[in-house]
């Protein structure tokens, strides 16, 4: 059993659509405290980082990309500072918000040990301010991770890149921009697009994945919604179709639970406005509870 410490961090600055900021309180208000409880694990919610409003920002003149990086980058370092003072057996579960809260979340949950990460998202996340068509900040957290994009990304946590190519693996990928496409190529980043989960299936890729991080004494997992069908979890901002489906999730989740590396998790791109009656925030808390040991039988 676990003792779990559950922190929000209600950021939408991030997205190019609203609403990612009450993923927290639909994951809380789905039961995820007593779904783990009933597990045995010891929950201990933390609350919300305190995350400025968009409608507060003040500027004298229209923002330019990547867009309120600086607001980002400062949510990101209190989230890394409050994760790397949890005692050494606590398992972090951080609940977005937007997925550039991964700059803070991953330094932190390793506490100053070497991490591996599990990137599991129908995205790369891979964009830099000068390969990103959008400008928004929550397509670049891997790459500032693995030392590329703006200083003040990369810089949170520390100088540097907090992560090397062989640190990553990610999961359920259908979506990519040209310019993050040949990032991913030049760093030879692992990646398992949904053709590979077709050909190879989740149980595949799972063994692959722990023979990857068996050593490891930290491995995080950073969990986007969009990852799913949007047929099953609507309630995302960048929904594409073809994810994976239910049941390869949660087995993607068992597996991982079985081999007992994971020791922190990511829940992120959660968008209430656009989900029906809780479903997504539902689903997530039900992959969290699969990762943290609930079995079939």
């Amino acid at each position: 059993m676990a003792r779990v410490a559950v922190i929000g961090v209600p950021l939408d600055l991030g997205a190019g659509r609203r609403g990612v900021d009450m993923g927290p309180s639909a994951i809380r208000y789905a039961r995820l405290h007593e779904e783990l409880s009933a597990l045995g694990h010891e929950v201990v919610d933390l609350g919300d980082l305190e995350v400025p409003l968009l409608e507060t920002l003040s500027r004298p003149e229209p923002p330019r990309p990547p867009y309120h990086l600086e607001e980002i980058a400062a949510v990101c370092r209190r989230l890394f500072r409050r994760l790397a003072t949890l005692d050494e057996e606590v398992f972090p579960l951080v609940l977005g918000g937007d997925h550039s809260l991964a700059v803070g979340s991953v330094p932190g949950a390793a506490r100053g040990q070497r991490v591996g990460v599990i990137w599991v998202d129908a995205h790369g996340d891979f964009n830099t301010p000068e390969t990103s068509p959008s400008g928004n900040v929550h397509g670049m957290p891997l790459a500032a991770l693995l030392g590329l994009g703006d200083p003040r990304l990369v810089g949170v946590g520390g100088e540097g890149p907090k992560l090397r190519p062989e640190d990553v693996v990610l999961v359920g990928v259908r979506s990519l921009d040209p310019g993050e496409r040949a990032l991913l190529r030049a760093h030879r980043v692992p990646v398992y697009t949904m053709t590979e989960v077709d050909r190879l299936g989740v149980a595949a890729i799972a063994e692959a994945i722990v023979e990857r991080f068996r050593d490891y004494p930290r491995v995080h997992l950073s969990l986007d919604a969009d990852v799913l069908d949007p047929e099953l979890a609507p309630g995302v901002g960048t929904p594409v179709p073809g994810g994976l489906s239910y049941r390869e999730a949660h087995l993607l989740m068992e597996l991982l639970s079985q081999a007992g590396v994971v020791t922190s998790l990511d829940l992120v791109e959660v968008n209430p406005i656009l989900d029906r009656r809780n479903r997504t925030a539902e689903i997530a808390v039900e992959l969290a509870a699969s990762l943290l040991g609930k079995r079939i039988l």
